[in-house]
C-alpha cells in the first residue's frame, strides 16, 4: 500500500492514538493556512507560498492482546479523522512492537533491571518504523501529540539547519523525558504541535472543534497493558523464573515473602509481601539470581545514591558536549529536575555525580539531561 500526494502542500502524517491530544494535533494542521500558523505549529519558518497542509491520519496497531481498549482507540481515531475529513489508515506494527518493546521490557525485568518501554516505543516504533513508512509515502513530516517544543536553529555551518527539543509549556504534561533517543536526522521530519499548549487549552480546543474525543480520559500507565496490571503481565511471562522468595532488610532479617524478585523495581513501596509494614518500606536493591528483594524504611539513607553511570548515550545535537558538564537531570518521568555534573567515562558512557544524594536510582531506567529548558539528551542507568 502506498499514498500519493495530491497537492503541492506539505504532507503531514499525524499519529492518531484515539486520544484527545493527537486528535487536536490533527485538527490544528487542518486549520493552519498562514506562515504564522505554520511557524506556531512546527517551530520552523514556513516555505514560500505556504497556504495549508495536506493531512493524513494514521493509527498504529501495536498491541491487542488482552487490550480491549485498542479497538476502541482505533475507532475513536477513525471517527475524528472522518470529522476532520482527512484520509485515515491503520499501520499494523504488532510484530515489531512485540519484538522491540514488549520482549525488551520482559527481558529487562528477567535480568533484574527496570526498562522503560515508552522510550523504546518512541525510538523503534513511532520515530523508527512509522517515520520510515511515512517518508516512503513521500510525507514531508510526521506529527504526534507529545507535549514537547521543537525549535529550529543553525549549526556552526549557518547553511545547515539543526533542531533542539525543549520542555513543554505545560510542565505537568512535558514528555521530553521520553524523547532523548531522537536524532537530528529524525527531527528534521518531526512536528510536535502541542508543545506551546497546556492540557486545559487542548481540551478546550477539542470542544471548540467539536471533536468526539474532547471528553475522553487520558490513558494511564504503560499503554499496551490495557486493564492488566504490570505485575500480572510480567508474572505470566516470567512464569518459570518468578518464584516466591524472601523479602529482607539490609541486615538480613526476613520481613515477608515476595512473588519473584524480577517483578519488583527499585523504589517500589507496595505489593512487597511484608508482614504489616507495606507502604512503610521500599525496595532498595534486589538479587535476581538468589531471588531476594531487599527493603528499607522509605526515609532510610540506603535508598539514596550520590552518583551513577549512564550508558548508550544519545545527544540531541549529534555531538558529545565538552566535559565536565553541569546539567539538571531526572531519572524518572515527572520527577523534579536535580543538579549534577557529568564526566566522560567512554564513547557512550558518562559518570553522573549529583549535588545531593538522589533517591531510588534504578538500573534500566532513563536519565535525561537538560540545560535550562533545553533537553540535551540522555542514556540508560547502568
Amino acid at each position: 500500500m502506498n499514498y500519493a500526494k495530491s497537492t503541492q502542500k506539505p504532507l503531514v502524517i499525524v499519529a492518531m492514538s484515539g486520544g484527545v491530544d493527537s486528535s487536536v494535533a490533527a485538527a490544528l494542521f487542518t486549520r493552519a493556512t498562514t506562515p504564522h500558523e505554520f511557524k506556531a505549529l512546527t517551530g520552523r519558518t514556513a516555505p514560500k507560498g505556504f497556504s495549508g497542509f495536506q493531512v493524513v491520519g494514521v493509527y498504529m496497531k501495536c498491541w491487542s492482546e488482552n487490550n480491549p481498549c485498542a479497538l476502541n482507540d482505533e475507532a475513536d481515531a477513525h471517527r475524528v479523522a472522518a470529522q476532520l475529513k482527512i484520509p485515515f489508515y491503520t499501520f499494523d506494527f504488532e510484530k515489531e512492537y512485540a519484538k522491540n518493546v514488549v520482549d525488551y521490557m520482559v527481558r529487562g525485568y528477567s535480568e533484574g533491571i527496570t526498562p522503560n518501554p515508552d522510550v523504546m516505543c518512541n525510538k523503534v516504533i513511532k520515530f523508527g518504523i512509522f517515520l520510515r513508512t511515512a517518508r516512503a509515502w513521500r510525507a514531508d513530516y510526521i506529527a504526534t501529540g507529545h507535549y514537547v517544543r521543537l525549535r529550529e536553529g543553525k549549526t556552526q555551518n549557518a547553511k545547515i539547519k539543526s533542531y533542539e527539543l525543549a520542555i513543554a509549556r505545560d510542565l505537568n504534561k512535558d514528555q521530553s523525558y521520553f524523547l532523548w533517543t531522537l536524532t537530528q536526522r529524525q527531527l528534521q521530519y518531526c512536528l510536535f504541535p502541542l508543545g506551546n499548549y497546556t492540557k486545559p487549552e487542548v481540551r478546550a480546543l477539542a470542544t471548540q472543534f467539536g471533536l468526539s474525543t474532547a471528553d475522553k480520559k487520558d490513558s494511564q500507565g504503560i499503554c499496551f497493558l490495557g486493564d492488566v496490571r504490570l505485575d500480572e503481565f510480567l508474572e505470566k511471562r516470567l512464569l518459570h523464573t518468578a518464584k516466591p522468595g524472601p523479602t529482607m532488610s539490609l541486615d538480613g532479617a526476613v520481613l515477608g515473602t515476595h512473588k519473584g524478585a524480577a517483578l519488583y523495581t527499585i523504589g517500589q513501596r507496595h505489593g512487597l509481601g511484608l508482614q504489616g509494614g507495606d507502604g512503610i518500606y521500599c525496595v532498595v536493591k534486589k538479587d535476581v539470581q538468589k531471588n531476594i528483594v531487599y527493603v528499607a524504611r522509605k526515609d532510610n539513607r540506603d535508598q539514596f545514591g550520590q552518583e551513577l553511570a549512564a550508558k548508550h548515550l544519545q545527544w540531541i545535537e549529534g555531538v558529545v558536549p565538552m566535559m565536565p558538564l553541569r546539567v539538571t537531570c531526572r531519572t524518572r518521568y515527572r520527577q523534579a529536575l536535580v543538579r549534577a555534573t557529568l564526566t566522560q567515562q567512554g564513547v557512550r558512557t558518562v559518570r553522573v555525580i549529583f549535588d545531593r544524594p538522589h533517591r531510588a536510582i534504578t538500573p534500566g531506567q532513563s536519565i535525561v539531561f537538560y540545560k535550562g529548558n533545553t533537553m540535551l539528551g540522555g542514556g540508560i542507568i547502568a
